[in-house]
Formats: C-alpha cells, sequence, structure tokens
C-alpha cells in the first residue's frame, strides 16, 4: 500500500492546488454569464477551444519525454537543457507564425472582427509553454508547495484583473470619461479583456518561475535530442487528436450548427460550454491525478510487481470518481446556480452525459501507462486517432439537427471508445490485473442510482425533500463501497481504524 499512500500524498497536494486553483477560476463562471451576454460568452469560449489545441502544438510532447528521459540527477539535467532550448526557439518561431495568421485565424474559428484576441492568445500560448517545462521540474524534484503557490497566485492575478477590466474600469470611466481609463477602456468589447487578463496571469506565472525556468546550462545535446523528439512525436499527434476530442466540439458546433444567426450560434456554444464547466469536479480530479501519477507511474516500473499498484491505483481511482459524478447528478439542481445567465440552463440536460464521458477519459489515462513504459506512444496516438475520428463524425452528421447534444454523445462515445481500445490493446502488451468486473459494476450501480433519483424527481416533491433522497442514495454508495472495500480501507492511515474489525476479547 506504500506506494498508494505516496500517489495519494502527491495527488494530494497537487490536487489541493489544481483543485483550488481552478475552482478558483471557475467562480468566474457565474461572473462571466453574467457580465458577458450570451453571444460574447460563447466568442470567449471559441477562443479558449483553441488555446488548448495550440499549446499541443507548442508543448509537442516534451513533458512526458523529460519525465522519460530524466532517469537519474544527471541525466535530468542535460534532459531539461536540451528540452528547453528547444523550446524557446520553436515558441519564438511559432508565436510570429501565430502574430503573421492571426486574420486568417480569426476567420476561421468565427471572431472575423477581433483579431486582436488571437494577438493576445500567441503571447499567452507563449508564457504558457515556456512555463510548462517549468512546472514539470518542480513535480520531478518533488516540490509541490511551490507548484501550488505558483499554481493558486496565478489565478488569483487572472481572477483580480478580470473583476478589474469588467467592474472597475466600466465604473472608472463613468465617473471621469477624461481620465485615461475613461478615454482608452471600451466597455463593448469586453471578451478582449477576459483574455488580456489572462495573459497578464500567463506573465505573472513565467516571473515566479523564472528562476526554474532558465534553470539549464546553454549545453545542447542533439543526439538526445533526437531520442525525445522520436518519443514524443507520437504524443504530438495524441495531443492533437485528444485536443480534437476534448475543445474543438465549440468551434464544430460554431460551423455546423443550424441556428438562424452568428450571434443565435455564439449563443449556442456559450451554454454549452457553460455546462460543460459543471463536469468541474471530475475534471478537475483527473487533472490532480494525472500530475502526480504520470512521474509516480514511471518511479515504480522498476519496483517490484508494479501491475499490482496500477490495478489498486485504478480501483480507488474509479471510487472517487464514482461519488463526484453523483455528487454532481444528485445535486445538479444546486450547481446550476453557478450559471448566472438561465437562459443557459436550457442545457443542463448534457451534464450527466459529459461526466460519464470524463470518468471514461479518466480511466483511459490511467490505463495508457502501458503504451507509455514500453515506449509505444505511437499505439496512444492512433487511439487517440480514433476518438477524434468518432468525434468529428458524430458532430459533423448531427450538430445541424440535434446541436450541443450532440456534441456531448460525441465526446461520450469518443472517450468510451479510447477507453475501450486502450484496455483491450494493452492487456495484449502489458497485462495489468485490474478488477475489471467490479469496476464495472461500481459505475452501472452510479448511473443505476442517477435513473432512480431522475424517477423520483418526476413526482414533482419539494426541492428539500428531493435533495434528502439525494444524500439518501449517496450513503447508499458509501456504504456499498465500505462493505465491499472493508479490507483494502482497513490498510488506509487515518480513515483505516475505523475498518479494522474489533479484536476478540480474551
Amino acid at each position: 500500500m506504500s506506494g498508494i499512500q505516496k500517489l495519494a500524498g502527491q495527488t494530494l497536494w497537487y490536487g489541493a492546488s489544481s483543485i483550488a486553483a481552478r475552482f478558483i477560476n471557475y467562480l468566474l463562471t457565474p461572473y462571466l454569464t453574467y457580465a458577458l451576454a450570451g453571444a460574447a460568452y460563447g466568442e470567449m469560449s471559441l477562443i479558449y477551444a483553441v488555446i488548448p489545441f495550440l499549446n499541443v502544438v507548442f508543448t509537442y510532447g516534451l513533458e512526458t519525454a523529460y519525465f522519460r528521459f530524466s532517469k537519474s540527477k544527471e541525466t535530468e539535467a542535460d534532459v531539461y537543457s536540451t528540452a528547453m532550448i528547444s523550446l524557446l526557439v520553436s515558441t519564438t518561431i511559432l508565436t510570429a507564425a501565430m502574430l503573421m495568421f492571426r486574420g486568417p485565424l480569426s476567420v476561421l474559428i468565427g471572431v472575423r472582427d477581433h483579431p486582436e484576441y488571437f494577438t493576445y492568445s500567441a503571447f499567452i500560448i507563449a508564457f504558457d509553454t515556456l512555463t510548462s517545462l517549468a512546472f514539470a521540474k518542480l513535480r520531478y524534484e518533488g516540490r509541490p508547495v511551490k507548484f501550488a503557490v505558483v499554481r493558486i497566485l496565478g489565478i488569483l492575478v487572472n481572477i483580480g484583473f478580470t473583476y478589474f477590466f469588467l467592474s472597475v474600469c466600466p465604473r472608472l470611466q463613468a465617473s471621469d470619461p477624461n481620465s485615461f481609463i475613461g478615454v482608452y477602456y471600451h466597455a463593448d468589447d469586453r471578451v478582449s479583456y477576459v483574455v488580456l487578463a489572462n495573459l497578464i496571469q500567463s506573465v505573472c506565472t513565467f516571473l515566479f518561475l523564472f528562476r526554474e525556468v532558465f534553470a539549464f546550462r546553454w549545453r545542447f545535446n542533439g543526439v538526445l535530442w533526437r531520442q525525445i523528439i522520436a518519443y514524443a512525436s507520437p504524443l504530438i499527434l495524441a495531443g492533437f487528436a485528444g485536443m480534437i476530442n476534448e475543445t474543438l466540439d465549440r468551434l464544430m458546433l460554431r460551423w455546423w450548427t443550424s441556428a438562424p444567426t452568428p450571434d443565435a450560434a455564439n449563443f449556442e456554444v456559450g451554454m454549452y460550454s457553460a455546462c460543460y464547466k459543471l463536469s468541474l469536479l471530475i475534471t478537475l480530479s483527473i487533472q490532480a491525478f494525472r500530475m502526480a501519477a504520470e512521474p509516480f507511474f514511471f518511479s515504480v516500473a522498476q519496483g517490484q510487481q508494479p501491475q499490482r499498484i496500477y490495478a489498486r491505483v485504478m480501483k480507488f481511482f474509479v471510487i472517487v470518481v464514482c461519488f463526484m459524478f453523483l455528487a454532481v447528478v444528485l445535486f445538479l439542481d444546486v450547481w446550476k446556480y453557478f450559471i448566472s445567465n438561465k437562459a443557459f440552463w436550457a442545457g443542463l440536460g448534457v451534464v450527466p452525459i459529459l461526466l460519464l464521458a470524463n470518468i471514461f477519459i479518466g480511466i483511459y489515462y490511467n490505463l495508457s501507462i502501458w503504451y507509455k513504459l514500453s515506449n509505444k506512444t505511437m499505439a496512444g496516438a492512433w487511439i487517440t486517432v480514433i476518438g477524434a475520428a468518432i468525434t468529428v463524425a458524430i458532430n459533423y452528421l448531427f450538430i445541424p439537427r440535434y446541436g450541443y447534444l450532440a456534441c456531448a454523445w460525441a465526446t461520450f462515445f469518443c472517450y468510451g471508445s479510447m477507453m475501450a481500445v486502450s484496455y483491450v490493446w494493452g492487456q495484449k502488451q502489458y497485462r495489468v490485473p485490474y478488477p475489471t468486473k467490479k469496476l464495472v459494476a461500481y459505475l452501472l450501480i452510479c448511473v443505476a442510482l442517477y435513473g432512480i433519483y431522475s424517477g423520483w424527481q418526476l413526482l414533482g416533491l419539494n426541492a428539500w425533500i428531493n435533495r434528502a433522497v439525494a444524500v439518501l442514495l449517496m450513503g447508499m454508495f458509501a456504504a456499498l463501497i465500505a462493505t465491499v472495500e472493508r479490507q483494502e480501507l482497513a490498510r488506509f492511515p487515518f480513515i483505516g481504524k475505523y475498518f479494522r474489525s474489533p479484536a476478540p476479547s480474551v
């Protein structure tokens, strides 16, 4: 159990920082859905669909390669120097290309009148790219405190400037139109200020990590670089396809929707994006898990019976995300108030679908260790390409008729297929004794409990009675887990004493 306890500790640190940072940032959702009109929120969502996609291009898999090749303190220094020099050169070239083609890119994603969005985005991606390896270095060196502090400070900077631009500046402009802010502030272009606040966050994060970013020697190892690129190249393809699966559905919705006007199309994108954010708990857990798990999985690979550790990690991961699924779907009438624009509530039906989809992708990330350990990263690329093909096909065929609902189901089938293919393929290449039947049963029970609750709601009873029933259903699932996993839970520190059988009396 020591391996799982170590991973749990690391996940707690990275997870606490990620969850705190993202949750603080998540508090912007009710504010932004209030401060931005429906169509404007859709425009912002389109920009933030493109940024993660381009991040894959800029980083080209170097984070995973850094963990893979850093086998000792000496090799880590050489790997970090080579990778960071490579990033500095490529980031300069790609940023210049983005600035040069910002006009056509603006037309492509449906924000023709705002090429400045891409100017800001280019520099956001550039600074985020340069700090990506610095964050990886903190994870490799086991320095979660600084990792957490920098992440949270960056988010606080973003929130502070977002509020300043969207709430303080209009008041200052109204009180003194001849002041600097009164003259240069444009209240009718609020999306630009949201993106600008993000740019300020990226710059501040870069400055916070300045020492780590430049903690390398100006020595480039060409042989090592070719090995790193050979390992990371399939990850670029996987990352591309992954972003198609994860964020590009907003763009596809904008391109193929049957909405009658551009504003109506942007409104639909905004509604889908706002509802997608209600899958926050599971998304954050997966992100936190990935940050801790990737270096952990590589570190235990050389130990005894690492497959048993991977199987246990998978089991507890599924249990945690099952609880989070129930916490959202059984209390969706509470979570919906994080979306201030009540017109967006019409899209809440996609939330359970997206939650299950995110559980699938979390399981896939657990399964993916087989091809990373065996240097078969091209297998991961092909699996993700399969998912991307499913995403594009379903969206292309069904968005014109079903709109944002097609995007949700495309995500569900995409991630479900990736999970299934990776499991079948991985078990042939690197067998791990996952408790598959038990995990499938847990997922089906969660879906059944949600179905029972949905039927109960049709009775039209008081909201507080419904919430009491929701608590009861969660308690039933908790009791099931406590019973089935009693022996495993008894081995955990702190909580283990509550699951141990009392010693027989003499």
